[in-house]
């Protein structure tokens, strides 16, 4: 199936278990759109199945190159996903690939259907989903479960940070392609958009995240209100599924706090990185973060959530907190100190420049033609099982406050 073209050749590439493209959400969704277009402009068959829609109904079948499939999907949080990937895998069975990427480990149950049509199957297991708050028991057993369906059915694995590598590697004896995100570097932008919201360039403190517990934007808040800061702090974002944690990090603020909900215009969501005196990131438990990536590219100085995820893409350039009662000091420093905001500013982008999104495509080309070749396969991924037995797994698990 695999075609010729020139010295090279192409492959027929599905990627699939997101909500698809134009990206508007996720990380997935940001990895889907940048590295299908690469892939699509290198001459490779790419198809992208998104939420939404019918199929053969009136949505846009191509983006950047990527030929898109539109599938229906439930719109509820414990079914959405598994739903339209299950559909989405039935339309991959009628419509052969070489090779095909799943991202999440939560549509592990599906995997056995690509295997039994032998088409080559990589897994983006993402970060540890079962430590996400929202998740009841049943969900955190699913997502445990699921982990090991995706060990044992996936050809090969990819993990976006080596924390997430560590763990499967300790947790499942497995091993890992590691692929991070890029950071789109932004170069100088223009603050006109933020200007006619009423911001003024390096007068504002940015949050920018989904409503959820593990992303603690509640403890920054609560952090932020607690100091004198002078400047406004500025949160983007919204909570599809929690009404009550939204209401505690309203509850949480002052006047100073301004909520703008889900930004989805790119170019202001941009200027507000890049313009920032600070981006505060509480993400904890998602691996390699499009947002970190996106904020360092338009080199916002950076303060973190104090885990093994963000010190990877930050180092040095990055200031941490694992607690409300860190964070004052931190506003107090960062509004006093414009020199060493300036420093951190050019050191966001110097540690940006480490994740390019051509390396990035250039990692999943490279896999999907071993996938093709049949070079990848499941025995040749995972270690003999006994060599976790008695392993200390919580010492692979990230480190909060270390």
């Amino acid at each position: 199936m695999v075609r010729s073209a020139g010295v090279a050749q192409s492959m027929r590439i599905a990627l699939v278990g997101t909500r698809g493209v134009p990206a508007r959400y996720g990380g997935f969704e940001t990895c889907v759109e940048e590295v299908g277009q690469r892939l699509a402009s290198r001459g490779h068959d790419v198809v992208v199945y998104c939420r939404g829609g019918k199929p053969g109904g009136s949505a846009d079948k191509e983006y950047l190159g990527m030929k898109l499939v539109h599938l229906p999907a439930p719109k509820k949080r414990s079914l959405e996903t598994l739903v339209h990937t299950g559909l989405s895998v039935g339309h991959i069975i009628g419509h052969r690939v070489d090779a095909a990427i799943v991202f999440n480990a939560a549509n592990a149950p599906w995997l056995p259907a690509l295997r039994a049509a032998r088409i080559p199957v990589a897994t983006h297991v993402d970060g540890l989903e079962w430590r996400r708050a929202k998740w009841g028991p049943a969900g955190k057993m699913y997502y445990r479960l699921a982990e090991a369906v995706s060990v044992k059915l996936s050809d090969a694995l990819i993990a976006d940070a080596r924390g997430i590598q560590d763990y499967y590697s300790a947790q499942h004896a497995a091993e890992s392609q590691l692929i991070s995100y890029g950071a789109p570097i932004l170069g100088k932008l223009e603050p006109d958009k933020i200007s006619s919201i009423g911001l003024a360039p390096g007068q504002f403190h940015l949050v920018v995240a989904r409503f959820e517990p593990e992303n603690h934007v509640d403890t920054i808040v609560q952090g932020y209100v607690a100091s004198d800061a002078k400047y406004p702090l500025v949160v983007v974002g919204s909570a599809p599924y929690s009404a009550d944690y939204t209401r505690k990090v309203s509850e949480a603020a002052d006047s100073r706090v301004r909520f703008l909900g889900g930004v989805w215009d790119q170019e202001l969501l941009n200027q507000l990185y890049a313009h920032a005196l600070v981006y505060w990131h509480g993400h904890s438990v998602g691996g390699t973060n499009p947002s970190l990536l996106r904020a360092i590219g338009a080199g916002a100085a950076t303060n973190a959530f104090d885990i093994n995820f963000n010190r990877e893409v930050l180092g040095d350039s990055g200031e941490y907190f694992s607690t409300p009662e860190q964070i004052p000091a931190l506003v107090h420093e960062a509004e006093g100190d414009a020199c060493k905001i300036a420093r951190r500013s050019q050191a966001s982008v110097e540690r940006a420049r480490e994740y390019s999104w051509d390396d990035v495509a250039d990692r999943y080309e490279s896999l999907c033609r071993r996938l093709a070749s049949r070079e990848l396969r499941r025995s040749s991924r995972v270690r003999v099982s006994k060599k976790a037995e008695g392993t200390d797994y919580a010492s692979a698990l990230p480190k909060v406050g270390a």
